[in-house]
């Protein structure tokens, strides 16, 4: 058996199988032992025409069900030795804070469909009129143009779109599809998607489960480019913006923020389930505001975790910041073309009209049900920011029921691989 770094290992060949956001896609990967893990990145990239490349990253879940990142600046092999199979899965790391942003369109649609996972496994809260028109702009894009003679009853029930879907939810977004959608491309289509979902308080957010220590009671910690966010029963009670953050730490299973607002220092605490997932929640939230709040990734410093009584960690950021990333000139004279793939739960049973090419008329903002809160409105430690609906009322719905989270769970997609990997 050779070991790491010898000689004769130079001749040895890995193979990684890497999902894509439909999980029928994948790309394989071969690379050798001394490969790092941007080698990895860089090549699925490659596959897919992406040069905006800095937005995304390659997910694994370890044997203790831990979820991980890639470090893009070690050994590959090194971070995957414990896998039977090296299966990784490619996703959105870093959510921009406006899609639209974005240089290419290629980029956009990658955000596109991450955040369609996001819907349906549901990361991404939202009301039901809000999700009917999330729902209506991914038919559009995927179906184009309603068809009276291919789409027959209620089209949308044959189709998994969002995590809890219902009838009524159902029954508008087609309304919205066979009316106020119609002439959209699939272009304008996701567009329209990303800004709406872009606004969203739980765009962005990769909810891990805390507790509070004082209490006791559980929470979900999300981090994104606006800071760190806690939500309790579907409700977001904090928000502690970078701006506001000097300094995040961990010791064993507590994961530390030390905050500023209004000239008084605070300190706030969130026991983790074990001190492993903890040093994970301490080195995403440092690589979000790192790459959100840096001018350039050289200004990057070593940042050191952990307790003075035990073994210290220490993490470099590498790559490129956000800033960098907006201020490098164009990438390309002509964009590749897009090979928009249908998702998984959303076939059509016959051809249908594509969408006209055309400029939609109305503003669909005209038609929504309630306002989307900006996901960069900062709640205060009295715990006064709330996700509400248009009414100014905690949202009770479908979606964020009052006393459950169904919409924030940590039972992700990636667990699901695991345990498909594992009994396969």
């Amino acid at each position: 058996m050779l070991k790491f770094g010898s000689k004769s290992d130079v001749t040895v060949v890995h193979r990684a199988t890497i999902r894509l956001f439909d999980d029928n896609e994948i790309i394989y990967c071969d690379f050798q032992p001394q490969d790092k893990g941007r080698y990895i990145l860089e090549y699925v990239c490659k596959q897919l025409n992406i040069l905006e490349m800095d937005y995304f990253g390659l997910r694994y879940v370890d044997k203790e069900r831990e979820r991980h990142w890639l470090d893009l600046a070690k050994t590959a092999i090194k971070q995957v030795k414990d896998m039977h199979e090296i299966l990784l899965c490619f996703r959105v790391k870093f959510y921009p804070p406006d899609p639209l942003r974005l240089k290419e369109e290629i980029t956009r649609y990658q955000v596109y469909q991450q955040l369609k996972r996001d819907l349906l496994y549901g990361r991404l809260c939202c009301s039901p009129g809000e999700a009917s028109l999330l729902v209506a702009c991914i038919v559009q894009s995927e179906l184009g143009d309603y068809d009276l003679e291919v789409h027959e009853g209620n089209y949308i029930s044959e189709h998994k779109l969002l995590k809890t879907q219902t009838p009524t939810i159902e029954e508008k977004a087609m309304e919205l599809h066979q009316n106020q959608m119609k002439g959209f491309t699939p272009e304008q289509a996701e567009n329209y998607f990303l800004r709406l979902a872009s606004q969203l308080d739980t765009y962005a957010v990769d909810p891990h489960p805390v507790k509070d220590p004082d209490k006791g009671t559980q929470l979900h910690l999300g981090i994104n480019h606006c800071g760190i966010l806690t939500f309790q029963d579907s409700r977001k009670i904090q928000h502690f913006r970078w701006s506001e953050v000097q300094k995040i730490n961990f010791e064993g299973k507590m994961f530390i923020v030390h905050v500023t607002i209004s000239e008084k220092k605070h300190l706030v605490g969130f026991k983790c389930p074990t001190a492993t997932n903890c040093r994970h929640v301490w080195r995403c939230a440092i690589e979000q505001m790192l790459f959100f709040t840096l001018p350039r990734a050289s200004d990057a410093p070593v940042v050191s975790g952990g307790s003075i009584f035990s073994w210290g960690y220490k993490f470099k950021y590498t790559g490129r910041t956000e800033r960098e990333v907006l201020e490098a000139g164009p990438l390309r004279k002509e964009e590749p073309p897009i090979q928009r793939c249908q998702t998984t739960c959303l076939r059509r049973k016959a051809s249908s009209v594509p969408a006209t090419p055309s400029t939609p008329s109305q503003d669909l903002v005209e038609i929504r049900y309630s306002s989307l809160p900006r996901s960069c409105h900062s709640a205060g430690l009295d715990g006064a920011g709330m996700l509400e609906g248009g009414s100014g009322v905690p949202l009770s719905s479908p979606y964020c029921p009052d006393n459950t989270l169904p919409l924030l769970e940590t039972v992700s997609e990636d667990q699901e691989i695991h345990a498909r990997r594992n009994n396969g």
